[in-house]
Formats: C-alpha cells, sequence, structure tokens
C-alpha cells in the first residue's frame, strides 16, 4: 500500500525569548498501514499514538527545535520505540526544552528517509532556526515545510537564533524551485503549494518580515 499523509491538530504553547504564546500545530504522519514516521510531535503525545491507530512509529522528524514542536517527542519515542532526528544546528534549542534528554539521530542536507517505500529528502532551509529543515516527498506530490514557509509568506525571524535573509534565501533557493504544484503542509495553518508562493517573493523582501 502507497504511503499517504494525516494531519492531527494539536494545541498548546510556544516561548521563546521570554514570551509565551497560545499556539496550533500541525503534525504530519506519513506510511501505510503498517509503518508512519511523524513529523514534528507536537504538545500531546496521546493524541499523536491515537491518530497513529496501532501502526508501527519508526521515527520523528523534526523540522526545527523550537518547544512547540518538539515538546512531545521524547515522551513519544518512550511509548513507541521510534528514533528522533534533528538537524544538528538546532541542538542549542533542543537543550532549551529539553536539557536532560538528546536527539537519536542526525538529520543532513540531501539525505533521504523512506517510510511505506516512500522517499522524503532532506532540505536545510535555515532563516527560522539554524537547523530548521523541510521534507520533499517528490511520490506525494508534497513539502514539509515546519515554519519556513507558510501560506502568505516566511516563517517568522524576529526572535533569537532566526535571520530574515537567510530564510528568504533558503525559500528562494530550496523551496521555489520544486514544482509548482506542489502541495506545501506546513507547522502552522492551512496548506498552499509552491505556485501559489513563488510570484509572492519579491513582496515579501519588500515586506521585511
Amino acid at each position: 500500500m502507497a504511503a499517504r499523509i494525516d494531519r492531527l491538530v494539536t494545541s498548546g504553547t510556544f516561548s521563546l525569548d521570554g514570551g509565551t504564546w497560545d499556539v496550533d500545530n500541525n503534525v504530519w504522519i506519513v506510511g501505510d498501514d503498517e509503518d508512519a514516521i511523524v513529523i514534528d510531535a507536537a504538545h500531546d503525545a496521546e493524541a499523536i499514538l491515537a491518530a497513529l491507530g496501532g501502526r508501527r512509529l519508526r521515527a520523528i522528524v523534526c523540522t526545527h527545535a523550537h518547544n512547540d514542536h518538539i515538546d512531545a517527542a521524547p515522551a513519544l519515542a518512550a511509548r513507541t520505540g521510534a528514533t528522533i532526528h534533528l538537524h544538528p544546528d538546532d541542538l542549542p534549542l533542543w537543550q532549551r526544552t529539553h536539557p536532560d534528554s538528546a536527539p537519536d539521530a542526525e538529520l543532513a542536507d540531501g539525505q533521504v528517509l523512506t517510510i511505506a517505500g516512500t522517499d522524503l529528502t532532506v532540505l536545510h532551509t535555515p532563516g527560522h532556526a539554524p537547523g530548521a529543515v523541510c521534507l520533499h516527498a517528490p511520490a506525494l506530490g508534497a513539502v514539509f515545510t515546519g515554519d519556513t514557509l507558510f501560506q502568505g509568506g516566511p516563517g517568522a525571524t524576529g526572535r533569537s537564533f532566526s535571520d530574515f535573509p537567510t530564510i528568504v534565501g533558503s525559500i528562494r533557493d530550496r523551496l521555489l524551485t520544486l514544482p509548482p504544484e506542489t502541495k506545501v503542509l506546513t507547522g502552522h495553518g492551512e496548506p498552499t503549494t509552491i505556485g501559489d508562493e513563488a510570484p509572492h517573493l519579491d513582496e515579501w523582501i519588500r515586506r521585511g518580515h
């Protein structure tokens, strides 16, 4: 059976630089009826377990290490035996949330993760966070962008560890080069497509998010 994509929305808080905000996060589950991976274990390990529905969880892949995307990762890993994968440039952020644990494996640009016969290629897309990555699944016509690209523009770069010119470069060079029909499955909010976002690059630069 070919891999499919399931979406779960969980709620909690995001904290950085002394502020805390209520947020809703997208948790993406990619797999078939037997095996799956979770992209961003946000807020609620029990809800993610329920959404898995008894499938074997092979890996928890973190698009970046802001607390709202990783807060449930250790608990989910403990319950399932899944390994946690994170780009090493985001370890300083990980340690702010989980000082007594570490991810199991490092993500690298160009690395290919395979689940249910479907390849997901890791694209290192710094800017929102130093170790931010996106996961491109050509067979599914989708790219999982975490907080790098949303419907309407780049992710926020007004806080520590972020940089606006860097995120714009990542989006321009790594994402907008994908086929225009590619679905953009984001860390928060509703999906979009590469074709819908690409025409607005110059506008984002002028706006200077």
